[in-house]
């Protein structure tokens, strides 16, 4: 049954941006130059979603505080110049923004990136134009606190119940839930589909192609 949203809300790495595997790659070379224990990708991807010192922490729980810089200092020397595996928007995206932008409904960004790596990849992309706000993990309470996107319901003017927020792991998720708003699930990201099924979105959705569907079937603008 279609409903009404007014805000629709974008995370950004693994809903929009195929960067995975960049940034276990580069996740995985920074603890390398730390001498830190070697983790499996699937523990690297886990945390995916999450600000950079809660997702190092979760990562090694034993860590201290200089170890949290340092790692963090050497993880953005890999992922923004020296890791060789690629950062893309997904097949589709600038189109679906496009087409979401022309319609009377707001959109909105919230990430686990700091600022600087979103207003980068805003600027590379040209996807900044596409958004009326975005939020940061750098700037309030990491995911899956809902603080993030209560502050863009607020800034935007406006109700939970009619925002949609969209992402690829289970912090999305539970954000939303915690929020009050809805959900809808991308199952081409970080986390395996029932990490994401626990939630109960409205949809599960497997490649841009399928969201854009799925917002001409479902959403009333």
């Amino acid at each position: 049954m279609s409903r009404v949203f007014e805000l629709v809300v974008f995370d950004w790495d693994g809903t929009l941006m195929d960067s995975a595997a960049r940034i276990v790659a580069s996740l995985r070379a920074a603890g390398q130059d730390l001498g830190f224990e070697d983790l499996t990708d699937t523990a690297f991807r886990n945390i995916i979603g999450l600000g950079m010192q809660e997702a190092i922490r979760f990562l090694y729980p034993a860590i201290n505080d200089q170890d949290v810089w340092q790692y963090t200092d050497r993880y953005r020397h890999h992922f923004l110049g020296n890791c060789p595996m690629p950062e893309q928007l997904f097949e589709g995206v600038p189109a679906l923004l496009a087409g979401l932008h022309q319609q009377p409904v707001m959109l909105a960004v919230a990430t686990g990136k700091s600022r600087k790596g979103l207003d980068r990849v805003l600027r590379h992309t040209d996807c900044g134009r596409f958004f009326q706000a975005t939020r940061c993990a750098d700037e309030t309470t990491s995911k899956p606190h809902p603080q993030m996107l209560l502050e863009l319901i607020e800034e935007l003017g406006a109700k939970p119940e009619t925002t949609l927020m969209i992402g690829d792991t289970e912090y999305d998720m539970e954000m939303a839930q915690r929020a009050g708003t809805a959900a809808l699930a991308v199952t081409y990201g970080a986390h395996e589909p029932h990490r994401l099924h626990q939630y109960q979105p409205l949809a599960s959705l497997d490649s841009i192609p399928a969201l854009g569907e799925w917002f001409e079937r479902n959403l009333k603008l």
